[in-house]
């Protein structure tokens, strides 16, 4: 059976870091308050629009593959903050990228949109449909941040990572894949007045994330372990098998019930949350390739996925990591440069007080 393996990881954060002291001067919180309950210490804000991230980490993605970008047939960009809704994210990064011979979309599963765009991306490659694919996770959720709600706007933060898919030449590759929704639950996870609402509220109301944060941490913790543990045995291994789970990061306590969950130890969870938050669709595809950077996968590797998200989503991929774990080239791409600080970006947003 034909398979789809990693080639090629690349990541993008921004420059503007987002302390949790700098957030103290803003908003009725500390941190002590945001660390206990997640984990996180700091976050990047963008002041670029998410299809430049989402460029400069494909083509990082890209050198690290060795292609050149007129090999991709598939170009998935992940995201639920996209530049515009129309046209898609996606064609902005085609344009930038120059993938030529790629067809482009926009995949939006929230928080568990990597996930989802590596398994459709996958199930091409493994039809014969397609040879090459670059798929995105890229999020610019600052734009949401709304400070009036502390329970949110501690919690997200921009950036973006990609890999490169190709068919495996061994026995490496994706081995299983496990996705599920509940839309009865949709309304736990939203961002309101946006798409068609946009514009609908008098007063205005600015675009906002709505989280209920309880019931969301119990439905994640229940789906991210039961999604694992479902593709470990759909791949055939054993729990013991699993070499590192890289876990959407979210909040460091869903991540580390889910570790208990299947019963593994802390080394072989990756947890880069504290630097940068939770960057939704992102966050999956900049774990791994930190963990690649650290010397956390080696040849061989058998990595688990796992992620949960608005929608509700969810949804884990099962892989075998194939003999290379080194880029084949470094590329130069680079956001260009800001001399704002994250609070003078968040400041600078534009916003409407009419409708």
């Amino acid at each position: 059976m034909r398979r789809a393996t990693i080639t090629g990881w690349g990541k993008c954060l921004p420059p503007a870091v987002l302390t949790n002291a700098d957030l103290e001067r803003v908003m009725d919180t500390t941190d002590d308050w945001i660390t206990s309950r997640s984990g996180i210490k700091e976050r990047r804000i963008s002041h670029v629009e998410a299809s430049d991230l989402a460029t400069v980490a494909a083509k990082r993605a890209l050198a690290a593959a060795g292609l050149e970008p007129d090999a991709i047939q598939l170009l998935l960009v992940c995201t639920c903050s996209p530049d515009r809704l129309i046209p898609s994210a996606a064609s902005f990064v085609h344009a930038k990228l120059g993938v030529v011979n790629a067809a482009a979309m926009d995949l939006n599963a929230a928080c568990t949109g990597f996930i989802y765009g590596l398994s459709l991306a996958g199930a091409m490659i493994s039809s014969g449909t397609i040879d090459r694919a670059v798929v995105v996770g890229v999020e610019k959720l600052s734009a949401f941040m709304n400070f009036e709600e502390r329970s949110t706007a501690v919690l997200f933060g921009d950036g973006a990572g990609a890999v490169v898919l190709e068919p495996a030449e061994g026995d490496d590759g994706i081995l299983a894949v496990d996705l599920g929704t509940d839309g009865n639950l949709a309304e736990l996870l939203t961002v309101t007045h946006t798409g068609t609402e946009y514009g609908r509220s008098y007063p205005y109301e600015e675009p906002a994330i709505l989280m209920e944060g309880r019931e969301v941490f119990r439905n994640a913790v229940v789906q991210m372990g039961a999604s694992a543990s479902n593709v470990v045995a759909e791949s055939g291994l054993e729990l013991d098998d699993v070499d590192i789970l890289i876990p959407h990061q979210a909040n460091v306590r869903i991540i580390d019930a889910t570790a208990k969950r299947m019963k593994l130890p802390p080394e072989k969870v990756y947890i880069n949350i504290a630097s940068y938050g939770n960057t939704s669709a992102a966050t999956i595809p900049i774990a791994l390739t930190e963990a690649l950077e650290d010397g956390r996968i080696r040849p061989g590797a058998n990595v688990v996925m796992v992620a949960f998200g608005g929608g509700l989503t969810w949804g884990a991929a099962a892989l075998r990591w194939g003999s290379r774990i080194e880029p084949v080239a470094v590329s130069d791409a680079a956001l260009a440069p800001t001399d704002m600080t994250a609070l003078e970006i968040l400041e600078a947003r534009p916003r409407r007080t009419e409708p």
